[in-house]
């Protein structure tokens, strides 16, 4: 199947989506990059633009492949124009609104379109209920930067074929990415594991046991490349919270997974982190 993908369509804009529109882009792939949000879609332009440009000036591009990888992204705000071979989907982390976007995805498109979810954590199986062929539909988790970072995990539903699961993987390589393959489960494998690096961090932070900076310092010195709090504001506290909310759901609210209010509050402050600004910690102004 892997030789009839020419063409991928993203929806959703963001940090994740742009990263995964430009890693297809890349690698010789068509590109339809959709978003509800002209402005968003404005802005995923510009940051693919300066993430090529600084590949151009690192000497790990030239400056035509830069060009041609630009001309192969088309940006949309009507999602009808989502007509592809394969579709990653990746916006918010509601179970609701993804099976909404799957199910007008699965309408416009031929029962051969691999649909895939780039979802942290909501499990496939139920992203897939109810929708047209479940067995086209699996997961594919990037990780930020989706242009930088190696890691694919490669989620099968109960309902995915392994046919899909293995061209999933066949064409993560494609990519230039290292895939592994899991079974569906809240979190998959890196964010059940690494959710602890957060929710630990924070319960440690509202006992009053340490302040976030010497955390982040002592992680750091254990060889993590980023402390827990540094992770979060580049992550999004926003999409941090979502995702922790979302294990803490599908554990049966298991005390473990428990969302920080902390985190909670940063979050109801629009405190969001690298985006926004001010997280845990404040960043100076892009303007």
């Amino acid at each position: 199947m892997l030789n009839k993908i020419q063409k991928a369509g993203v929806a959703g804009a963001g940090a994740m989506g742009l990263g995964i529109a430009q890693v297809f882009a890349q690698s010789n792939f068509e590109v339809v990059l959709y978003d509800v949000s002209n402005e968003q879609l404005n802005l995923a332009k510009q940051t693919i633009e300066a993430n090529l440009s600084g590949a151009v000036t690192k000497g790990k591009l030239s400056e035509q492949q830069k060009n041609e990888t630009l001309n192969r992204i088309t940006y949309t705000t009507d999602v009808n124009a989502l007509v592809a071979d394969v579709v990653v989907e990746a916006i918010v982390e509601k179970l609701e609104i993804k099976k909404q976007l799957f199910e007008k995805l699965a309408a416009i498109n031929g029962e051969e379109t691999i649909l895939a979810s780039n979802t942290s954590s909501i499990p496939i199986t139920r992203i897939a209920k109810e929708i047209p062929h479940p067995e086209r539909v699996a997961g594919m988790h990037f990780f930020n930067p989706a242009h930088i970072m190696k890691l694919v995990e490669v989620i099968s539903g109960v309902e995915t074929s392994e046919t899909v699961a293995l061209t999933l993987k066949d064409l993560s390589i494609k990519l230039g990415k290292t895939p592994v393959m899991c079974k569906d489960s809240p979190g998959f494998i890196v964010n059940r594991v690494a959710r602890h690096y957060y929710v630990e961090s924070l319960k440690l932070l509202e006992e009053k046991a340490a302040t976030m900076e010497n955390i982040d310092a002592l992680m750091e010195s254990a060889g993590f490349k980023l402390g827990p709090f540094k992770l979060m504001d580049l992550v999004g506290n926003d999409i941090n919270f979502a995702v922790t909310s979302s294990l803490y759901e599908s554990f049966h609210q298991e005390a473990k997974f428990r969302p920080s209010r902390i985190q909670q509050q940063k979050v109801e402050a629009g405190h969001l982190g690298k985006k926004t600004g001010k997280g845990f910690y404040t960043y100076p102004s892009k303007t």
